[in-house]
């Protein structure tokens, strides 16, 4: 079992992995003549009601290739997708000699698309879904290139040109390489992102003026709240989703300890992002509230690599999907906050130690559909 951030220490050992670009995504991108601001589209805030959820199938064995974790991995997903089939319909993206596998493993109302993946990340390579408010939806296009090229995506770089294809949609494409769970939306002109994510030549060419433009032309929106991050320390360049999210506009919830660690890279980004948020004005010119989430620290995996964020929840029609740790205490006052800021909807907490181990979570391994 390889971690998101060991793989990068393998890769480095080995001479590192191939770039493959953006050409794999790009490449199936029909009709991506402008981007989605351009053409009035924005990608909707995550507490928008759904038409349905989607989920990816982690088989690749150049990924995982201890497939006793892999089969753990595996539960863990149908796990997650069997809770979020009981509050809004769910499809399990995957090659169709994969189906009756899973069939086994996930409830008879999800639906599976036979569309090749060969990890979990769907918040990364999966589809993203803009509309205009009168009706249209549409995609617009991440051009995921596996973080970077630090991981195999032959499939999962295809994904969103691939959903977009059966589904008959539009696909926007302003030029940006990179994942949406990288950037945080509060649905109404604000964003939130780390440098390191996008500003890293490792996705982007280009200064950060022209990538910026590229991002809010991607989602639709206005105004880019930019902290630093780190960049190599993770597969994922240390991407927001792990570390705030927007409630809805002008709030964000962040998780971080009570003070600050100089020695640990980690703590010293989570504390820049957060006063940068603190000083930031959003799209309307509003302060931001911040509303802080301790740490848990006494959880069930002691592993550096472990990925223990409780922000890294997913909103779904009626409820909100979040993970608990084993840290009794922060785990209760995890549910507590979430059901204070979520009022009205059940707050539902699963153990996911596996994907966890593999550095993610919940939000990480969901896209939504919005309704329109």
């Amino acid at each position: 079992m390889m971690s998101r951030r060991s793989l990068l220490h393998s890769a480095a050992a080995a001479g590192g992995l191939s770039l493959w670009g953006r050409g794999a995504a790009a490449g199936t991108t029909l009709g991506a003549t402008t981007s989605a601001r351009a053409a009035g589209f924005w990608y909707p805030e995550e507490t928008d009601p759904h038409e349905r959820t989607f989920m990816q199938w982690p088989v690749n064995r150049r990924v995982h290739d201890d497939p006793d974790f892999l089969d753990d991995l595996q539960g863990c997903i149908a796990d997650i997708a069997n809770t979020i089939a009981g509050f809004e319909p769910v499809v399990m993206l995957a090659g169709a000699e994969h189906h009756k596998a899973i069939r086994k493993r996930v409830s008879s109302e999800i639906e599976l698309w036979d569309i090749p993946t060969d990890d979990l990340w769907c918040r990364d390579s999966g589809p993203s879904f803009v509309i205009d408010g009168k009706g249209g939806l549409a995609v617009t296009q991440f051009n995921f290139n596996g973080w970077g090229g630090k991981q195999v995506h032959g499939n999962d770089g295809k994904i969103a040109a691939r959903v977009a294809e059966r589904m008959g949609l539009r696909v926007f494409d302003a030029g940006l390489v990179g994942e949406a769970g990288g950037v945080e939306t509060d649905g109404h002109g604000t964003l939130i992102a780390h440098e390191s994510t996008f500003i890293n030549a490792n996705r982007n060419k280009g200064d950060k003026a022209a990538i910026q433009a590229m991002l809010l032309d991607t989602m639709g929106a206005e105004k880019m709240i930019w902290a630093p991050g780190i960049k190599g320390a993770d597969i994922t360049d240390y991407h927001i989703d792990a570390l705030a999210r927007f409630i809805k506009p002008g709030q964000v919830l962040i998780q971080m300890g009570d003070e600050i660690d100089p020695d640990d890279p980690w703590s010293v980004a989570a504390f820049q992002t957060r006063d940068l948020l603190a000083a930031a004005t959003d799209a309307k010119g509003r302060k931001l509230d911040l509303v802080t989430l301790p740490e848990p620290y006494d959880i069930r995996i002691d592993s550096p690599d472990f990925v223990s964020s409780y922000v890294n929840y997913y909103v779904c029609n009626g409820a909100v999907i979040a993970a608990q740790f084993g840290d009794k205490k922060a785990d209760r006052k995890a549910a507590e906050t979430l059901a204070g800021l979520y009022p009205g909807r059940e707050i539902v907490m699963l153990n996911i130690d596996p994907v966890g181990e593999v550095g993610g979570g919940i939000h990480c391994a969901t896209h939504e559909q919005p309704k329109v």
